[in-house]
């Protein structure tokens, strides 16, 4: 189990938008897109899947710090931060490996929810089980900065 998770992509042309840089929405498309396949490849999909869940957003935040262009190769680093009750904090850092810019930071906070009822549940160990978290006194250390 790795506690960060990369997810790498190499930007359409069509991410680009009038100012000729990538539109601020592909960001959060990207970080979506990047705790999706980190949720599928550790097996949280699953067990979630399984237990008549789901996981919906409440919160997101990001900050933008540079710009990417179309043909630009893009790293999104994604890690679960925490567990609270039915909460779930994911970071992400947006790089661009050819220059090690640092593009975007961000955070979704997710919610574990019952598939049918749409109500709140407990996030179940299973579930939890899936991560390895990387709690925010220790990402300087693991992400190298």
């Amino acid at each position: 189990m790795q506690q960060i998770y990369r997810y790498e992509i190499t930007v359409p042309k069509e991410a680009e938008d009038q100012n000729g840089h990538v539109n601020n929405i592909e960001y959060l498309r990207w970080m979506q897109d990047a705790a999706m396949a980190h949720s599928e490849a550790s097996g949280c999909t699953q067990n979630t899947n399984a237990l008549g869940a789901t996981w919906v957003v409440r919160l997101h935040k990001i900050e933008y710090l540079k710009p990417a262009f179309a043909g630009d190769q893009v790293a999104v680093l994604t890690w679960v931060s925490n567990f609270r009750r039915v909460l779930s904090l994911r970071k992400y850092r947006i790089v661009r490996p050819k220059d090690n810019a640092l593009l975007a930071e961000g955070e979704t906070d997710w919610v574990f929810v019952d598939a049918q009822k749409g109500t709140l549940r407990s996030i179940p160990k299973a579930v939890r089980a899936a991560f390895e978290l990387l709690p925010e006194d220790q990402e300087g250390a693991a992400l190298g900065s």
